[in-house]
């Protein structure tokens, strides 16, 4: 058992928890861009960068604490990642639902619908595993299912390849629309990944902890 002779400043569990709190809405708000009207959707998308905005600021909040911090709660560069990797989850989902605006997406793919629930289920799972850091238990279940749902993510991103390349997407034959979603299906390839990249973080934190 780890003994500390130190203080510790705990602020930094409860700035990652409602870091990842942005992530469960922004998340929410990609799903409602994907599910609406086109004329809905540049509204949604308002909100969700107000969403990736705030969470911006928490990110930057935890890094001006990270440099005034003597003693932190793990090690400062782990803080460091994982703050970066929270932030870079939103980024992608922002960058998503700007996209869909942009181009100007009309009825989109079912398996896209199913990429943007894995990153529902992704951050919902992240915004439950933020608080366990204070304690550090409990927290196996947390990456191994969300490295599980990132395995789901690139079946159905692959999937969603192969009907764009053999025109039986809404994009048609039109290489304009196949190129505006696939960069679309990217994105939101990108954003699972990053999800990842914030469970693998976690689990490098707990085992050096443990």
């Amino acid at each position: 058992m780890r003994l500390r002779l130190t203080p510790r400043d705990a602020t930094f569990f409860d700035l990652f928890a409602g870091q990842a709190q942005y992530l469960v809405t922004g998340a929410d708000l990609l799903a409602q861009i994907v599910g609406a009207d086109p004329e809905e959707r540049p509204t949604i998308a308002g909100r969700l960068r107000d969403a990736e905005h705030d969470a911006d600021e928490a990110t930057h909040t935890i890094m001006r604490r990270l440099n005034q911090t003597f003693v932190t709660p793990f090690d400062r560069d782990d803080i460091y990642e994982l703050a970066s990797s929270l932030d870079d989850c939103m980024d992608e989902m922002e960058e998503a639902g700007d996209l869909i605006v942009l181009y100007q997406l009309g009825d989109l793919p079912k398996q896209v619908v199913r990429q943007v629930g894995v990153l529902q289920r992704c951050a919902e799972l992240t915004a439950l595993a933020m608080p366990r850091l204070r304690s550090m238990q409990d927290l196996s279940d947390y990456w191994v299912e969300v490295n599980r749902l990132e395995n789901e993510a690139d079946r159905a991103y692959r999937k969603l390849l192969a009907g764009i390349y053999e025109g039986k997407t809404p994009a048609g034959t039109d290489p304009l629309a196949i190129m505006k979603l696939k960069e679309v299906i990217d994105v939101l390839e990108s954003a699972a990944d990053a999800f990842e990249k914030v469970a693998n973080t976690v689990e490098t934190i707990a085992l050096k902890e443990a």
